[in-house]
């Protein structure tokens, strides 16, 4: 008597209905995404705006290079501008790049601007004069550029290869600013919130699972 191992086919589901499930997934992401970028952006608004009214100089509060109390200014400089102008030219792009680089998830998104935050901080406290204090949001946006266009290339999703090539095709004359060049500008923060971008992309890549084959 032979025995025959009997194996159930799952039901496959219709090309139409997965391809709904995938749009409404994104929809949805994209919804989220936006939502959290325009609060990210307005936020750094209301802190500027704060900083104008009131006596006291948040800028101080920046990264002061080889300062260890500057150390905490890492994680407050993305959020604070040397005015109005600094901010309004850091809005759009953070905008853009935040968006798409929110796309695939709002934790994935946490993860990589902690990442970035920290990369860029780090590399401009040790490479900056040490008598210099710098704010802005220009390394989160150097960052979400490098994760955007690297994320397609670690993770080979198509959608993802799609925005990759768009934005460096649209943005990549933003490269020159991670070169020494008009004074007043960390350059130091550009570079290595680049590097952070493509450091999160690597780190917050999709593992691809190995397949198992059957005896």
């Amino acid at each position: 008597m032979n025995d025959y191992a009997t194996r159930t086919t799952p039901t496959k589901r219709s090309a139409g209905a997965l391809f709904k499930r995938r749009a409404g997934n994104l929809v949805a992401g994209a919804a989220g995404a936006a939502m959290l970028i325009i609060v990210l952006v307005a936020g750094m608004w209301v802190i500027e705006v704060a900083d104008y009214v009131m006596p006291a100089d948040f800028d101080s509060y920046g990264i002061r290079s080889w300062n260890p109390e500057g150390l905490t200014g890492i994680f407050l400089a993305p959020f604070l501008h040397a005015g109005f102008g600094h901010l309004m030219a850091n809005s759009l792009p953070l905008l853009i790049l935040g968006f798409l680089a929110a796309l695939r998830g709002i934790g994935r998104f946490l993860a990589a601007s902690l990442i970035i935050i920290v990369v860029s901080g780090l590399g401009v406290w040790f490479t900056s004069s040490p008598t210099t204090v710098t704010v802005g949001a220009s390394g989160l946006v150097f960052g979400y550029f490098g994760f955007v266009v690297a994320r397609g290339l670690f993770d080979h999703r198509a959608l993802d290869i799609v925005i990759g090539i768009g934005v460096a095709v649209a943005y990549y004359s933003i490269i020159w600013g991670v070169l020494p060049g008009e004074a007043g500008i960390s350059w130091q923060g550009h570079l290595f919130g680049l590097i952070g971008g493509i450091v999160a992309a690597w780190v917050l890549r999709r593992r691809r699972q190995a397949a198992v084959s059957a005896p």
